[in-house]
């Protein structure tokens, strides 16, 4: 995210930060640089598929300090991909590094990845924590700096770009928030987070006073998200950038800070960018004038009112209106209630299915869900009843398509999806998008059960809590290739069973349900995991099929949600799912099969398990 190279030279220069107390204020966040930062800080394994238990911890006591100093957060989250999808080879980048960081680790090389649910859990968390927050239509960098400037409070992200925004009270990195030290203080003023915050006067001082609105210029010529420097190479190979002072290790930074010299040197970016011009061929000038000016505009505060989605839960912006979709689809969008994926879908037709640490031999393990997206494409992409009757031209015999990005063995490729045609059972309901929320509740159950191949009769055992997840892993165990194994799935299941005894004996709200039975159960499994957990053995395959059962549960997640959830949503943060622990187990049962009893001494946990394991077998 951010400037090429600017948050290094920011940080190793390091004298361009101010010293701050935060406290008694509101505070803008970009989530999305919050909830890579707690997973990166959180986390100690990537390589099993995330333990979300201790992330959404992390997220609940960095609200928690800031509680503590009286500071109010508002959340602002990137939403999908926009209608002009400018960042689409940003994104194919990304995506091709992230399969990098995952074959890998894989292999046991070292490197960082985002487990595939952290976004889902991070928004789950906000919810029950109370925290505010929206999902922007688009990228939400202007929407955040337009929110702060309002309101004229400090923004916290980790993204290079905030360096450049004109902002009213400044950025703070999330590296330089030091919300795990809260500060007692003095007298009446109480506890405070030391952080720096970082100084855009004491860096265009830096730059022979260079003036602060060349600062979206400098962004777009070194190159940014939307902009490559390559669209400048006749520029850059023509001019003679000033050295300054680029000697021993700035001379990484050489060339950033040539050019942040010699804008120095205009008084404002129309000079500059007419000066940038007379070193290009007449033909090239007007293309690339837009190009410099459009990329600038990225830099403007945005005029949204997100200030009134907090106020009033309503948000608005051109792009959404444009984009022509149902008001029920919009307002899920703003309030996190249907992810990103569903409006690329939409909008764009086209998606990015992010990779695990899975076997890079076999297909994705995303292949296993191709069904469920189908069905979610569908959906979205079907023409309404009405839009037919009225228009018989429109009406058609072909399936709309959609264009997935994900993994070939260790390449990205693009691959084109039908959507899926109506099942028969469905004739006599159109579910079209714009009244999806006025079909009958059962009706929208069934299909979501239908998908996924499980009836409603098999779950009324089941804890609703859970009724999706035990769906999807029927689903998991009929549609997994290679076939999942029987000590995968009891794997599975008691990971699913420690869970809930980890949600009945620490949730406050909970433990008038929590017996003395189930505390002594609770106290054995911590011992047990301690000890165990220590085994740092890998295996491959197994990996993969649990990386498979993520994917059918997150777009059984998103299917529930575009269905305004007739199943009750499973609660990630209750350690629903632990990759460390999941592997474990599995590695215990193929040598000490009584680790299926590792829960006898609670009656209700192993009645739990008996269930789970008798609905999914039968």
């Amino acid at each position: 995210m951010g400037i090429q190279g600017l948050a290094g030279f920011v940080e190793e220069r390091g004298v361009f930060f101010t010293e701050l107390r935060v406290r008694d204020t509101k505070l803008v966040i970009d989530g999305s640089s919050l909830y890579h930062q707690l997973c990166f800080a959180s986390a100690v394994d990537f390589r099993r598929g995330g333990d979300y238990g201790p992330f959404t911890a992390a997220v609940r006591d960095f609200f928690g300090s800031l509680r503590a100093c009286r500071v109010a957060p508002f959340v602002v989250l990137d939403g999908g991909r926009g209608a002009d999808d400018r960042k689409l080879p940003t994104m194919r980048g990304r995506a091709a590094e992230r399969l990098r960081a995952a074959y890998g680790l894989s292999r046991g090389d070292g490197g960082c990845l985002v487990p595939l649910l952290t976004r889902e859990a991070f928004v789950q968390a906000l919810g029950r924590l109370g925290v505010p927050f929206v999902q922007c239509f688009a990228e939400a960098d202007r929407e955040i700096a337009g929110l702060a400037n309002r309101w004229g409070c400090l923004i916290l992200s980790l993204d290079s770009d905030f360096c450049v925004f004109d902002l009213a009270a400044g950025y703070c990195p999330l590296t330089h928030f030091q919300w795990q030290s809260v500060c007692a203080g003095e007298g009446v003023q109480g506890c405070y987070v030391p952080a720096r915050c970082f100084s855009a006067e004491k860096f265009c001082r830096h730059f022979s006073h260079l003036n602060k609105s060349l600062l979206p210029l400098f962004a777009v010529m070194n190159g940014n998200d939307y902009i490559d420097r390559a669209a400048l190479e006749a520029f850059f190979s023509k001019v003679r950038l000033p050295r300054g002072w680029a000697v021993g290790k700035g001379r990484k930074y050489a060339h950033l800070q040539g050019l942040l010299n010699w804008l120095s040197q205009f008084a404002g970016p129309t000079e500059a960018v007419d000066n940038v011009l007379k070193y290009l061929k007449k033909h090239q000038r007007d293309k690339i004038r837009e190009l410099l000016c459009t990329s600038m505009e990225d830099y403007t505060p945005s005029n949204v009112n997100l200030e009134d989605f907090f106020q009033n839960g309503k948000y608005e912006c051109e792009a959404a209106r444009k984009a022509d979709l149902p008001q029920w689809v919009l307002d899920a969008l703003a309030k996190g209630k249907l992810a990103p994926f569903i409006s690329d879908a939409l909008i764009l037709r086209s998606t990015f299915l992010h990779v695990q640490v899975e076997n890079m031999q076999r297909p994705s393990a995303h292949s296993t869900a191709l069904p469920i997206r189908q069905v979610i494409y569908g959906l979205l992409l079907r023409v309404s009843q009405s839009t037919e009757a009225a228009s018989p031209s429109k009406q058609t015999n072909e399936l709309p398509v959609v264009c997935e990005f994900d993994r070939l063995q260790k390449t990205l490729k693009k691959t084109f999806v039908q959507a899926a045609s109506r099942p028969t059972d469905f004739r006599d309901y159109h579910f079209p998008l714009d009244k999806l929320m006025e079909v009958p509740m059962s009706c929208r159950q069934m299909l979501l059960l239908e998908t996924l191949g499980v009836k409603m009769s098999f779950l009324e055992s089941i804890p609703s809590h859970l009724q999706l997840p035990v769906a999807v892993t029927c689903y998991w165990i009929f549609c997994s290739e290679p076939k999942v194994k029987l000590h995968q799935l009891k794997a599975l299941l008691l990971m699913i069973v420690s869970g809930e005894l980890h949600r009945i004996t620490n949730d406050p709200d909970l433990t008038v349900l929590c017996t003395e039975d189930d505390s002594i159960a609770y106290n054995e499994f911590l011992k047990w995991k301690e000890k165990k957990l220590q085994n740092k053995d890998f295996d491959l395959d197994a990996a993969h099929s649990f990386c498979q059962w993520q994917c059918c549960l997150q777009m059984g997640l998103y299917l529930n949600q575009l269905l305004c959830t007739p199943l009750s949503e499973p609660d990630l943060s209750s350690r629903l799912y632990s990759g460390t622990l999941v592997h474990r187990l599995y590695q215990e049962l193929k040598s000490t099969p009584s680790v299926e009893n590792l829960f006898s001494l609670s009656p209700k946990m192993i009645q739990l398990y008996q269930v789970l394991l008798n609905t999914v077998e039968s």
